[in-house]
């Protein structure tokens, strides 16, 4: 990170898209690297800029130097640079499919956990983190159609709320308003930096009072799940439809019933077991 004319400033790279973020003072620098550190780059100059400004006790948001959002504080702030750099993306990729989706590998392949906002993806990616998979997603999956590769985008993963017991936050884990930002670097497990080939998705059913329990699906109930969830789907034929069916036809895909969470790893491992090798 960098110091310009009084502040610091942030570059990454997202999905080869380059981006600056001028930040002020000591606290929200240090925050974002902790969100974003992993897509940290050194390459100039940017495609996308951010300032980040004070108005009081305000924080303000600008991109390319228009627009004008404002954030109550740090963890406000975060939020809305994540979903504006989603949005920012989709623009400049339009030639990825985007899911709202956590994604996790295992034995080579991509593992896509697709929830509804609140539904407990990043939980679950949190919890098999500890049992042998992966890190390239919590929020979002950039799908290449042709290929049926994701690829990564490892920011820090946010969890709303603290998670079982059994899978305790590392140190260092930054918590704001918004939830414990858990860097990639502090995670049990390593972080892909490529894309990896989809080998499944699963569909989240966190329903505490329902038995723990997983069933194949038909691709005609996976592209049903699927759809409202993709991001972008304007971008792509049929309004992003004839993605989701093909993903779904060429995708073993299963609804999964977590209950409470302690089923869910061994349920996962199982079905990964009952497909072939990718």
């Amino acid at each position: 990170m960098i110091a310009v004319a009084g502040r610091r400033v942030l570059t990454v790279s997202a999905l080869g898209v380059d981006v600056a973020i001028r930040c002020p003072g000591e606290r929200v620098p240090a925050a974002l690297t902790r969100h974003y550190g992993l897509m940290r780059t050194g390459r100039h100059p940017p495609r996308v800029m951010y300032t980040i400004g004070r108005s009081g006790r305000v924080f303000v948001l600008r991109r390319d130097g228009r627009g004008r959002r404002a954030a109550g504080d740090v963890g406000e702030l975060v939020l809305l640079l994540d979903r504006d750099l989603i949005i920012r993306l989709q623009h400049r990729r339009p030639d990825l499919y985007f899911v709202h989706a956590a994604v996790l590998e295992a034995a080579g392949g991509a593992v896509m956990l697709v929830a509804p906002s609140g539904g407990g993806k990043s939980t679950m990616a949190w919890a098999l983190l500890h049992h042998g998979f992966a890190y390239l997603s919590d929020e979002l999956a950039p799908v290449d159609l042709t290929a049926l590769t994701v690829y990564p985008y490892p920011r820090a993963l946010t969890l709303k709320s603290d998670p079982p017991p059994a899978y305790p936050l590392p140190r260092g884990t930054l918590c704001t308003s918004r939830g414990f930002h858990v860097a990639p670097t502090a995670m049990p497990a390593p972080t892909r930096r490529t894309p990896v080939p989809l080998r499944t998705i699963f569909f989240l059913d966190r329903t505490v009072d329902v038995p723990p329990a997983i069933q194949r699906l038909t691709a005609a109930a996976a592209t049903a799940r699927l759809y409202p969830n993709v991001l972008n789907g304007l971008a792509h034929p049929g309004q992003g439809l004839e993605g989701a069916i093909r993903l779904s036809r060429h995708v073993p895909s299963f609804e999964l019933r977590a209950g409470g969470l302690t089923a869910a790893p061994a349920l996962v491992s199982a079905a990964l077991r009952s497909l072939p090798p990718c």
